[in-house]
């Protein structure tokens, strides 16, 4: 992954979109001020009243759980801006804030990274340097998904802003856990405490606009057109601004173009990877270094049959690549990095997919460390709007690493063992088939450890339609090999397993504890009309968080709301159930 070099350019362009990211928010709260002028509440600014600004600070910051910070944010801002009390630049510093703390929490990881001699604490710092980076530049990314919107798409560009913001929580969540020596992890724990309480306020502050809407008396109204003669799709959601082909407005040219495409299957491959020279290249990664800097559309990348014995990173501008290959099983890629070997959890991942868009379908992802290796992961994803159909991920521990943004996995193998799916996504598995591995002797197997560390995170692991098994070197001893649902990688941990059929194996309390009584009382884990010997839900743990929940709830989970999936998983080319199987 590329560091550092261009850092301060970014910086620069992720200062403008930032300004982009809260137009929407703010441009209505001025609004606000200008009309409220005779209201008792909020006095207006040339009146003097020193209680407007204090006013003003108490509304933009009622929403945040870090509220002297955020106060502290605001005051500075006031101060700096001669005691005036424009919710604009109020609402401006609070992002502004958060982008300066990820600048030095950057600058800190360089710093000892630089200093340390240990190999493996050095990857690590190097990734909390990539991770800050991205965050960073999940800025400039919310600058095509926000741009000057009008009042009636907010509800939209909300969306889009919660999404970066709980992408740039967990970078900042996966540097502190990739970090194996106690001092220096305390050092960037330590550094990133501002950084997760301004971004934790942020994403409350934009989870909350319609309230703080509320307090300065502006109707927050989603279903006014305004005359625009655009259609407004309806959705769960809300409603979305559509154009004549039925695809989101807020998408750039070049992506309604890409969505066009119905069927990915006829696209004709830009280039074919074949390891006995029928192609134009004999890795997958020396096709990834020849893709043109100045494409449009989708770029489509044929793997033929064959074992490919190479780690593969698709890096955050190579957007819009679709992967197809000959099957799971005659298309693989497989590695063997690892944990005990000295790799940072991170960085095992055989196959990592960072840039949006990213589309794969019949092919295969290995990590044959074994599970004497501990973590070693098959598959990484942090790419937004994502999707895998047709798919086999085979490891063991940590095999499917769902980062961060909307994926979705369709008709797709995943195994492993402990923790074998895992992450900070928000992503949907549909009729997929989950295969639990045998451990090692002194293990026990849990299929999901999901990793939301604030309670506005729109993010959640859902498994829809699936069946979870167990494989057959597993199946004698399935009863005393003790294998879970899942268990709380993180404070809010999220999993909802609806109308999936669950094998007799899974123990009849269906989660373990992390760590003693960690996260017991802030989880969420949701079950609804699942089927098999396993779905059985009289003997679960009584944690406040684990329930069955009633189908309008359970709606919520699905594909078409929960990732939005009307207005992107049509572009993929795979089959798809946006709503409930009944």
């Amino acid at each position: 992954m590329g560091k550092g070099g261009d850092l301060g350019k970014k910086i620069i362009l992720a200062g403008v979109s930032v300004m982009l990211v809260v137009a929407v928010v703010v441009a209505v709260v001025a609004v606000a001020q200008r009309h409220k002028s005779s209201d008792d509440d909020f006095p207006s600014e040339h009146n003097g009243d020193v209680s407007t600004s204090v006013k003003a600070v108490t509304t933009i910051c009622a929403p945040t759980d870090h509220k002297e910070s955020c106060e502290h944010v605001m005051n500075e801002a006031v101060k700096n801006n001669g005691g005036k009390t424009d919710p604009k630049e109020l609402v401006k510093a609070a992002f502004q804030a958060t982008l300066e703390e990820l600048k030095s929490v950057f600058n800190m990881s360089t710093g000892l990274g630089q200093k340390e001699s240990d190999p493996m604490t050095k990857m690590a710092l190097s990734d909390c340097e990539d991770l800050m980076q991205s965050a960073i530049q999940e800025l400039q990314a919310s600058f095509s998904a926000v741009g000057d919107q009008e009042l009636h798409t907010l509800s939209d560009r909300v969306d889009e802003i919660k999404n970066w913001l709980s992408a740039v929580l967990s970078y900042q969540q996966a540097c502190m856990d990739g970090l194996p020596r106690p001092e220096v992890k305390s050092a960037i724990s330590n550094g990133m405490v501002n950084a997760t309480q301004l971004t934790s306020n942020a994403l409350a502050i934009v989870s909350e606009v319609a309230s703080i809407l509320s307090a300065f008396n502006i109707p927050f109204n989603l279903n006014t057109n305004n005359g625009n003669k655009r259609r407004l799709l309806e959705t769960e959601g809300g409603l979305h601004d559509m154009d004549e082909h039925g695809l989101p407005v807020w998408l750039s040219a070049a992506d309604r173009k890409l969505l066009a495409y119905k069927d990915t299957q006829k696209l004709k491959p830009n280039v074919v990877v074949a390891q006995d020279g029928s192609g134009n290249f004999k890795t997958i990664n020396d096709a990834l270094k020849n893709i043109p800097k100045s494409r449009s559309g989708r770029y489509v990348i044929y793997v033929k049959a064959g074992i490919y014995r190479e780690q593969v990173l698709i890096e955050n501008e190579m957007e819009n690549i679709f992967m197809y290959g000959d099957g799971p099983r005659k298309t693989v890629v497989t590695a063997s990095k690892n944990y005990v070997d000295g790799t940072p959890t991170y960085q095992t991942a055989t196959f990592a997919a960072e840039g949006n868009g990213f589309i794969c379908k019949s092919m295969g992802f290995r990590n044959t460390a074994g599970p004497e290796k501990h973590q070693a992961v098959a598959v990484r994803v942090k790419s937004d709007m994502s999707a895998f159909y047709n798919c086999r991920m085979d490891a063991y521990q940590d095999t499917l690493y769902v980062q961060t943004h909307r994926q979705f996995y369709r008709n797709c193998i995943i195994s492993g063992t402990v923790d074998f799916i895992f992450g900070d996504s928000a992503v949907v598995l549909q009729n997929c088939k989950l295969i639990v591995r045998k451990p090692m002797d002194n293990q026990q197997n849990i299929v999901t450890a999901q990793g939301r560390t604030d309670r506005r995170e729109p993010t959640g692991i859902v498994i829809h339609n699936c069946r979870i098994v167990p494989e057959t070197k597993l199946y004698a001893s399935r009863f005393t090999t003790k294998t879970y649902l899942g268990r709380p990688w993180k404070e809010y941990s999220r999993t909802i397993i609806m109308e999936s059929t669950i094998a007799d194996f899974i123990q009849p309390d269906g989660y373990m504890p992390w760590d003693g009584d960690f996260a017991l009382k802030t989880l969420y884990y949701a079950e609804y009309g699942n089927r098999g010997p396993g779905a059985r839900t009289t003997r679960r743990v009584r944690w406040p968080g684990v329930k069955v929940i009633s189908r309008r709830e359970a709606l919520t989970y699905t594909a078409g709301s929960f990732l939005g999936g009307k207005s992107w998983l049509p572009g993929t080319g795979a089959p798809f159930l946006l709503g409930l199987r009944a």
